[in-house]
């Protein structure tokens, strides 16, 4: 049977990089840590990446073109099982990349790279979550409702709610529980917690039928 050819090393850095920005949080790793996890040379290191921000700015595009992956998967959501299942997938990816949202205020206080894309990664997730609460009222044949004012659309506010939920979730299980929510086998219990706050924020554009089914998903997980 023919061995499989070693991963590249750049590949190798930045997944150790990962999971220790995941465990420890991004300011308390070092390059020198990561090297010495790898047990390779700081100089091996620098040649691929010459500062830790070239590592995380790779990660946090990484990240980035997988959340586009997902929302454009996302649009084909047209019922309250599928959109579960979309939410959870958010979460599982989020987690991922979980140390981009624990240390997010430290990241934008010093890192113009990620200051300038989140705006509109935040816009997208937006976007696609409105879309699909639209879908959703559709395909149930709920009326979306007249604004109250031009200020006023309950699916914007109820996109807008989403994405705060998701992108300050993991921050508040790690609030709850620093010493724990961030390792691995805290993550089911964060992302069905987290998934099942989301999508309760569709409860009240849905029909009945819709709502009941959301409340029969929800149940089956505390939090």
């Amino acid at each position: 049977m023919p061995r499989k050819a070693p991963r590249r090393t750049a590949e190798r850095i930045l997944q150790t990089a990962l999971a220790l920005f995941n465990r420890y949080g991004e300011p308390n790793v070092s390059t020198g840590m990561i090297a010495a996890a790898l047990t390779i040379s700081p100089g091996n290191l620098y040649y691929h990446y010459p500062a830790k921000e070239t590592l995380i700015n790779t990660l946090f595009d990484q990240y980035k073109a997988a959340l586009d992956r997902l929302l454009a998967a996302c649009a084909d959501v047209r019922d309250v099982e599928d959109a579960w299942f979309c939410l959870h997938s958010l979460f599982e990816l989020i987690w991922q990349y979980r140390f981009l949202y624990r240390d997010l205020n430290h990241l934008l206080s010093g890192n113009r790279h990620i200051e300038t894309r989140l705006p509109t990664l935040l816009s997208n997730k937006k976007a696609a979550l409105r879309g699909l609460l639209e879908r959703l009222c559709a395909a149930a044949q709920t009326p979306a409702g007249k604004q109250q004012s031009s200020s006023h659309d309950p699916h914007d506010e109820a996109a807008a709610s989403m994405v705060v939920l998701l992108t300050w979730w993991l921050s508040y299980e790690y609030a709850l529980n620093p010493r724990h929510a961030m390792e691995p086998e805290y993550e089911q219990t964060a992302l069905l917690r987290g998934a099942r706050h989301v999508l309760e924020q569709f409860t009240p554009h849905l029909p009945p039928p819709d709502r009941a089914l959301l409340q029969a998903i929800t149940a089956a997980y505390g939090g």
